[in-house]
């Protein structure tokens, strides 16, 4: 477990200048990445951005492997038994066993002691972004079998460490979609973005919500991009460029494949998934990852829209994603990893 302490006080929310009235959009740093909001009609943005700090600050508190203070570490800090867990870490839990066995173990939550191993101990902006590799090379992820969650009653084997990147942040995106909606009212539509992984709720403006699926952070820095009208559900992104790091004259990243233990391999730097909830969609985008050559039959199994970014930059799409600009996205309903959609969802 990490030394780091618990976080500072959240930084404001800055609104952002769209050039469209009719929406009100607003943006902040949160667990290591970017928060946005969109609402309208514009004057609900206040109560939404209250909702989306409770969801941000409880998922931190239930999931953080970097802070001592959170509910997982605590259960870590014990390395394994039975534990009473809160509803919304054994949700965050339960989402990640089921995506593990969804995609075939492509995802595994028992993948922490292996991310840790390859030097992913602390929150990223804390990653040293060079370095000597410390200890011998992590193994295989023990896998979930053994793994046992019945309701909020965990049953962890020794030595097991979860880590729940692989769906988490996707789980998060989801509950606060649903919580901006409520608190906003029930007319008009909300938007919420954290890091890119995006889940909408309500009724979408016309045409639907306008999503910039980019390579990239930041657009500006290179790649290709592509405009996409998201109605409902959710999209999210996974990439390989992100979240780097060397060690050893060594590139890492934080996709690591369960079967190695090692950072994910094959063509792809970024895969872009749709999906009826934003879980759904996390944990396709990163078992695509880890699929490799084998993502186009994958996700085709799976029947999900997909946009596949290669390493020479090459976009390749898969399951009905659009070719063009400003097209709507649409996939099959349901949710794959929830039992059922979440809580006030209109999905």
């Amino acid at each position: 477990m990490s030394t780091t302490t618990a976080p500072a006080p959240p930084v404001p929310w800055l609104r952002a200048d769209t050039g469209d009235d009719t929406v009100a959009v607003a943006e902040r740093p949160v667990i290591g990445t970017t928060a946005r909001v969109a609402v309208w009609p514009p004057g609900r943005l206040g109560p939404a951005l209250a909702a989306v700090d409770q969801v941000v600050a409880d998922l931190d508190h239930q999931a953080s492997r970097f802070r001592p203070d959170s509910e997982i570490s605590w259960v870590h800090d014990r390395g394994g038994g039975l534990f009473m867990l809160s509803d919304g870490l054994a949700g965050l839990i339960g989402v990640a066993l089921a995506a593990a066995r969804w995609t075939g173990g492509r995802t595994d939550p028992t993948v922490g002691k292996a991310v840790i191993a390859l030097g992913y101990d602390r929150d990223f902006a804390a990653v040293a972004p060079d370095g000597q590799a410390d200890g011998p090379p992590p193994g295989p992820a023990p896998g979930c079998a053994a793994v046992r969650l019945d309701g909020c009653l965990l049953r962890l084997p020794y030595g097991i460490t979860l880590d729940l990147g692989a769906t988490a942040k996707g789980v998060g995106a989801d509950r606060a979609a649903d919580a901006a909606r409520r608190a906003a009212g029930p007319a008009g539509g909300v938007l919420v973005s954290l890091g890119g992984d995006i889940a909408v709720a309500g009724t979408p403006p016309l045409g639907g919500w306008p999503v910039l699926v980019a390579d990239q952070p930041e657009p500006a820095h290179g790649g290709p991009v592509q405009l996409v009208r998201l109605p409902a559900g959710a999209v999210a992104t996974s990439s390989v460029t992100c979240r780097s790091w060397r060690r050893s004259g060594r590139v890492l990243h934080h996709i690591v494949d369960p079967r190695t233990g090692q950072p994910a391999g094959g063509p792809w730097r970024t895969v872009s998934v749709a999906a009826a909830t934003c879980a759904d969609a996390n944990a396709a985008a990163t078992a695509a990852i880890v699929a490799g050559a084998g993502a186009l039959d994958w996700l085709a199994e799976a029947g999900l829209p997909a946009r596949l970014v290669s390493r020479d930059g090459t976009v390749t799409r898969a399951g009905g994603w659009p070719a063009g600009g400003n097209e709507q996205l649409t996939f099959p309903p349901g949710s794959r990893v929830y039992g059922a959609p979440p809580a006030g969802s209109p999905r």
